[in-house]
């Protein structure tokens, strides 16, 4: 720490020298005629920008490598051709400075492309040096916490943003040419719903009431099935107050996709088309490879029910139960669950776990009562998928409720059962922080009344974006695709 200090103490020192001769080294606008990944020939006249990534002195000459967000090219500074002064203000250069550089482009000896500097601009002085000398920077913790010398120092790490952006690009455009309208719903709720998850809550300080950052959108995008849009889709983030981990972050991105006239078989094939021309148009092919495990998009992808999955990796064999006596015979058939009851976050671990090495899979036929949202396929099961890929969940979708009286029962019984579970954790608990606000095990009885105006039968897909983006860059972690991941306060 004590020689970074001195490195800082220094830059400073050279900031200063800089401005002692009447030059701003914190610079406007520079009109570039090139990016530096451009091509260029030599003999060309050329104005680049970007930052310093390494200086290399030789007396009366100097070499730097200069990089932009499009490439990096090598530059040549020479004490004859810009005379003492200018040549003197270059030494006050370092690596992490930003430049702009005139000159023409020539080759070296050992025939590299290079800029012969006729003039330069400094446009913004580092003062902090560079971890590791660039190259490379291996610390996760600072990795994480500051991204931006994260994407600095490692261009593997540019290539999954530049691979994320292109993705959402490509999957709105598919989305798009098939008649998709894309809309936007509200971050902020009076009634968090449309999926299973602790929220985030707010004030709004006007309305003078309790808000809540949203879980899902699912709900107002079934209005909108209500008001006549046939088909919509949103790429959203959404916000679960929940555990974080390699899988999980509070705020994240997903897909959701409605159209009416349909059901979830009409999703599976949506979602089987969909990912599989994302990797052809990203990866270039159906066949990849993450974490060890090849992942093969040939189609059709694989369709095992819930039952089958559960007597295939685990024993348990189950016909009509309902969540009490489902808890009761995973567990006596020895396998271990996540909290005190079956859950569908317990349920979700626990199919990744075997079907970690099958790719890709789509479990269907869950259920009815883990699905409050979902059609009935008969008394027991609802028309619901969660499709899994190299261990992990990646969509979940279901042919949409539309029955407005039975959608009212459903979300009556789920309100029950979760407040005797409320209730039950206010005895074990001592900590107010732990008891969920009885606001948000309100109905809501805006969507039910949407309901009772009528909305077409539909098929709804919730595709989780930071986790396929996991699967096309083989990065073990979502933190490794979210550029600001959530972390606990810097010490």
């Amino acid at each position: 720490m004590a020689e970074v200090s001195e490195l800082i103490k220094e830059r400073r020192r050279k900031l200063e020298g800089i401005r002692e001769r009447g030059i701003k080294p914190y610079g406007g606008r520079f009109q570039r005629s090139h990016c530096l990944g451009e091509a260029v020939e030599i003999g060309d006249k050329v104005k680049v920008a970007g930052r310093i990534m390494a200086l290399r002195s030789h007396g009366k000459t100097a070499f730097a490598d200069l990089r932009d967000g499009s490439g990096q090219i090598q530059i040549y500074v020479n004490l004859d051709l810009l005379g003492e002064e200018r040549y003197n203000l270059f030494g006050k250069l370092d690596i992490g400075d930003f430049v702009g550089v005139e000159g023409e482009v020539f080759k070296t000896r050992t025939g590299e492309l290079t800029i012969k500097v006729e003039n330069f601009t400094i446009l913004s002085k580092s003062l902090r040096p560079l971890p590791e000398k660039w190259h490379g920077l291996k610390d996760v913790e600072i990795r994480y916490r500051q991204r931006y010398l994260d994407l600095i120092a490692n261009e593997e790490v540019r290539k999954i943003f530049n691979l994320r952006s292109s993705l959402i690009k490509v999957m709105r455009q598919w989305l798009d040419e098939r008649g998709f309208l894309e809309v936007e719903t509200p971050m902020l709720q009076p009634i968090p719903g449309g999926a299973a998850g602790k929220p985030f809550r707010t004030h709004q300080d006007t309305l003078e009431m309790d808000l809540y950052l949203r879980i899902a959108p699912e709900l107002y995008l079934k209005r909108l099935l209500v008001g006549g849009f046939e088909k919509v889709y949103e790429i959203n983030r959404s916000f679960r107050n929940e555990g974080i981990s390699t899988r999980h972050n509070p705020e994240f991105t997903m897909l959701e996709v409605y159209q009416a006239y349909a059901d979830y078989q009409d999703m599976m094939k949506l979602a089987e088309e969909l990912i599989t021309h994302l990797a052809e148009s990203l990866l270039g092919g159906i066949k990849f490879t993450y974490q060890g495990m090849e992942i093969d998009l040939t189609r059709p992808w694989r369709r095992l029910t819930f039952h089958q999955a559960l007597k295939e990796n685990y024993g348990v064999d189950i016909e009509e139960e309902d969540i009490k006596s489902l808890t009761e015979k995973i567990r006596s058939a020895g396998v271990k669950l996540e909290g005190e009851k079956v859950t569908r976050t317990a349920l979700i671990r626990l199919l990744e776990k075997s079907l970690s090495s099958t790719s890709p899979t789509f479990v269907i036929d869950y259920p009815a009562f883990l699905c409050p949202l979902a059609k009935k396929k008969d008394e027991s099961r609802a028309e619901r998928f969660e499709l899994f890929m190299g261990g992990c969940e990646i969509a979940n979708a279901y042919s949409e409720l539309n029955d407005p009286i039975e959608q009212r029962q459903r979300f009556q019984e789920q309100k029950l059962t979760d407040e005797e579970e409320e209730l039950r954790g206010h005895h074990e608990s001592k900590n107010p922080l732990d008891q969920t606000c009885s606001q948000e095990k309100m109905i809501d009885e805006d969507f039910i009344r949407a309901l009772e105006y009528g909305m077409p039968p539909a098929g709804g897909l919730g595709l989780g974006i930071d986790r396929l983006i996991m699967l096309f860059t083989d990065s073990p972690s979502i933190r490794d695709v979210i550029l600001f991941p959530q972390l606990r306060p810097e010490k």
